[in-house]
């Protein structure tokens, strides 16, 4: 990096050279001048002037056009001065000695116009040799970094290296903009900073000094990111409050926070990615579990019911406590039956026969099936003779139905429970309604999750298995499912719909 810097430097001396540059050209002429006279001791030389030419190369290849053209000037008069009669003054006599120094002088001027063409050509070629030489070096620190505040603290440091400024690196947490990695550390910008940065995010664009959309803030803001998303935004600066970068450095600055950029997404991939196999890994435990547990449970508690069916009460009492424990047996054996069906439903192993249902009939079934549960409680079914049979896998349409029913007395209290079927247009609705608190608005779709419980509704109880049981079913059946609160009062209403390429309808007569 600092053979990059000394290369620009070389490129760009100053308005009138270098002052070492001056001085090694004067030497250099001095010891051409000693030379010439110990030549000239021995005879006249006519092209003895030509030596000067030695000279004038040399400080421009090495210093620059202008140290050359100034070394031409020196040589042309020292020539005058020491080998042109009258020697030792600058008066010329003869016409033709007049223009052998402008001769010497012209050719002077075009061999350091020419020596320092080809320096600048040669210190371009190094300058830019260097350059890719530092952005692959960038590049393979870059794909060693693997977190947002090791490659933060890199970019930082390097940048303000490279191009001697301040540096900080800013990104977005939550809505506000907070630094990443700082040089020096510790940098806390101020409001117009903070809205310099702002413009450059939102714009993705440059910002700040120096920038088309300048403001107050001394800071230069660049945008870090991948085609129109914005990662990150990267600020420069320097503490004499001066132009944070020159005008052909920019195109540098922009080469190292791209290759910045694609390192910061293939950063967010990577996290991406290890959440999602961290979410892959838990899904797959969890069906492992479900399906261990529900596979266990299931052949014991087929047993337990079979004997408490077959058992009689000697007594009132021993026939309220065999009663109950049908009741509790019979929800943990739904309850099994809910872990063994999310346990298909996720790994894809639903078997689905469709054929035409009355829906009166299946909701007569799905009532009767869950007598005990009710327990009393009322199951109010409005089911028009003359609606159309549903189209759906029986024994899936079944559970849906049980869980939806259980729903609805688990959370909606001792109030009646209402099973209502409508028409909606060409499709069908049915509909399970209870009086309890509902839902929250904004938690139609999350009820159905898997172990989904809403804090705050009747939805709060339970495993949370139910509903995604119902949702994955129906899904499979090629039915829509939907959740809302009740409109003519307090409670819940979870929905079925039939499309009408799901119903069959009833032959007239």
């Amino acid at each position: 990096m600092a053979a990059l810097r000394s290369d620009t430097e070389n490129l760009h001396p100053g308005p009138f050279g270098t002052v070492t540059g001056h001085a090694v050209s004067l030497g250099t002429t001095a010891l051409v001048t000693l030379a010439g006279l110990a030549i000239a001791g021995h005879g006249t030389i006519a092209n003895i002037g030509l030596l000067y030419l030695l000279p004038v190369l040399v400080a421009a290849t090495r210093y620059g056009l202008r140290t050359g053209i100034v070394t031409s000037l020196v040589c042309s008069l020292a020539y005058n001065f020491f080998f042109i009669p009258p020697t030792h003054t600058f008066t010329i006599e003869d016409p033709q000695n007049i223009v052998g120094v402008m001769v010497l002088l012209g050719v002077a001027i075009v061999a350091s116009k020419l020596a320092s063409h080809a320096r600048g050509q040669a210190l371009i070629a190094r300058a830019s040799a260097a350059q890719s030489a530092m952005l692959a070096g960038f590049a393979r620190q870059l794909t060693g970094i693997s977190t947002m505040d090791a490659l933060a603290q890199m970019l930082c440091r390097t940048i303000g290296e490279l191009l001697d400024g301040d540096t900080v690196l800013l990104v977005r947490d939550e809505g506000t903009i907070a630094v990443a990695a700082s040089l020096p550390e510790g940098f806390r910008p101020d409001p117009i900073d903070i809205a310099a940065a702002s413009l450059a995010f939102e714009r993705n664009r440059p910002a700040g000094l120096g920038s088309d959309m300048g403001g107050a803030s001394e800071w230069l803001f660049q945008p870090v990111g991948t085609g129109e998303r914005v990662i990150a935004v990267f600020g420069i600066a320097r503490q004499d409050a001066a132009m944070p970068l020159a005008q052909e450095r920019r195109p540098l600055l922009e080469s190292l926070l791209d290759q910045a950029g694609l390192a910061l997404e293939r950063i967010a991939l990577e996290q991406e990615m290890a959440g999602l196999a961290q979410v892959r890994e838990r899904d797959r435990l969890r069906h492992a579990l479900l399906s261990s547990v529900s596979h266990d449970l299931r052949t014991p508690l087929t047993t337990i019911l079979g004997t408490l069916g077959a058992m009689r009460a000697a007594d009132g009492e021993q026939a309220q406590q065999l009663a109950t424990t049908r009741s509790e047996a019979a929800r943990l054996h739904r309850f099994v039956d809910n872990l063994l069906d999310m346990a298909r439903i996720e790994a894809g192993a639903l078997d689905r026969r469709i054929e035409a249902v009355d829906l009166s009939e299946a909701v007569a079934a799905a009532v009767d099936d869950m007598a005990r549960t009710l327990g009393g409680q009322a199951v109010m079914v409005e089911i028009a003779p003359d609606l159309p049979l549903v189209m759906v896998d029986p024994q899936l349409f079944h559970h849906c139905l049980i869980n939806l029913i259980d729903n609805a007395v688990k959370h909606g209290g001792p109030t009646p429970v209402a099973v209502r079927a409508t028409r909606a247009g060409n499709a069908l609705v049915l509909a399970v309604e209870d009086e309890g608190p509902g839902i929250p608005p904004g938690d139609e779709r999350r009820i159905f999750e898997t172990f989904a419980r809403i804090e705050g509704s009747d939805r709060k109880g339970g495993t949370g298995l139910g509903l995604a049981i119902v949702k994955g079913f129906a899904e499979a059946m090629g039915l829509g499912v939907e959740a809302a609160n009740r409109g003519g009062g307090p409670g819940a209403s979870l929905r079925i719909r039939f499309e009408p390429a799901q119903l069959k309808e009833l032959p007239e007569g």
